[in-house]
């Protein structure tokens, strides 16, 4: 996304937490964390984890031999397990990543990092669920009309009104709390997804690494996608709700309904009694990509036996830009509401 857009429907905090070198610094936490895993379970020895960890202290990231490495492998970790063991010298060096494979390192990393936008969205989702009881203990007694298919219809409160805009809200912040379990698990499962390059120790490593990393235990999943699409579906959940809140909102401030005001709008370049409905209008613009790419995501799911280039690359093109969507939605939710002055 380019400075300007990401001015208008970016998130800054998101970005940051799924940028390039927050990536590699999660697949170089999982790379540490499982050398000293295997170093508990007897896989490799102490002094061997104990070089991997001081080789992943001074690593520095090459972009441009990392980029040639992506280019070439259509994942970063042969490159970066190259440049590691680079850094860790003899007997030890067979030590980095041994046992794993590449999704094992990337799979895991991302949900170090979700479990930090996850942090963000909660700490949100809780403002906006507070912002709009703020609104209906000052406004909720007011009369509004009720407006259906575009039409007016009967007298309703403005309480009705926040409480429909809030219930979804409330929901989707207990989804994400027990997104926690099911989702932000390890994924450790070797070259071919059933653990057997750890010699009988796999099950063992992999709950040492999910202790260390303070994620979930699972069986290996890199074939099964369906939890990923699950984010995705709640993803387009939380957008779409909030591009609802951004359509009432813009519709209800037009001049001739006039039920809200909206302070500190966008301004016109001709005309200039104008106040435009901005932050709404992104709310429902976010919404509607989120839905298409909660569509694309879903077909991540067809996998060709025990992993797929093809479907794990589609989930990276994907899903980054349905969380950014998500963080800006959130954000201009916030945004917004601290516009509105109910009438």
């Amino acid at each position: 996304m380019n400075t300007l857009l990401a001015a208008l429907a970016g998130d800054a905090e998101v970005a940051s937490l799924l940028s390039d070198d927050a990536q590699i610094t999660a697949m170089l936490a999982v790379e540490k964390a499982l050398a000293e895993a295997s170093a508990e379970c007897g896989w490799i020895s102490e002094d061997a984890a104990a070089a991997v960890a001081a080789g992943i202290n001074d690593f520095v990231p090459d972009w441009q031999a990392l980029a040639a490495g992506m280019a070439q492998d259509g994942v970063v970790v042969p490159a970066l397990v190259r440049r590691l063991r680079g850094l860790v010298a003899e007997p030890h060096r067979a030590a980095v990543h041994k046992g794993a494979t590449s999704q094992d390192i990337i799979d895991t990393a991302l949900m170090l990092q979700l479990a930090e936008v996850f942090d963000l969205y909660e700490e949100r989702l809780s403002a906006l669920l507070g912002q709009l009881d703020r609104l209906a203990e000052t406004a909720g007694e007011r009369e509004l009309m009720a407006h259906t298919r575009m039409q007016v219809a009967l007298p309703t409160s403005w309480g009705a009104k926040l409480a429909s805009w809030r219930e979804p809200l409330q929901r989707y912040l207990r989804l994400l709390l027990s997104m926690r379990r099911t989702l932000l698990v390890v994924q450790l499962g070797g070259p071919v997804g059933d653990r057997g390059s750890f010699a009988g120790q796999g099950d063992a490593i992999a709950a040492a690494l999910a202790l260390r990393l303070d994620l979930g235990l699972a069986a290996p999943w890199q074939a099964t996608r369906d939890p990923i699409v699950a984010l995705g579906n709640l993803l387009a959940m939380i957008s779409g709700s909030l591009g609802k809140i951004g359509a009432d909102i813009a519709l209800l401030a037009q001049n001739e309904v006039a039920a809200v005001q909206l302070h500190g709008g966008g301004g016109s370049s001709a005309m200039a009694h104008k106040s435009n409905p901005v932050n709404a209008e992104v709310l429902v613009a976010l919404a509607r990509a989120n839905a298409g790419l909660a569509g694309t995501l879903q077909q991540a799911m067809v996998h060709e036996y025990e992993r797929s280039g093809a479907a794990w690359t589609l989930e990276w093109l994907t899903l980054p830009p349905m969380l950014l969507n998500t963080g800006a939605s959130l954000r201009l939710g916030l945004e917004v509401l601290d516009q509105v002055e109910l009438r």
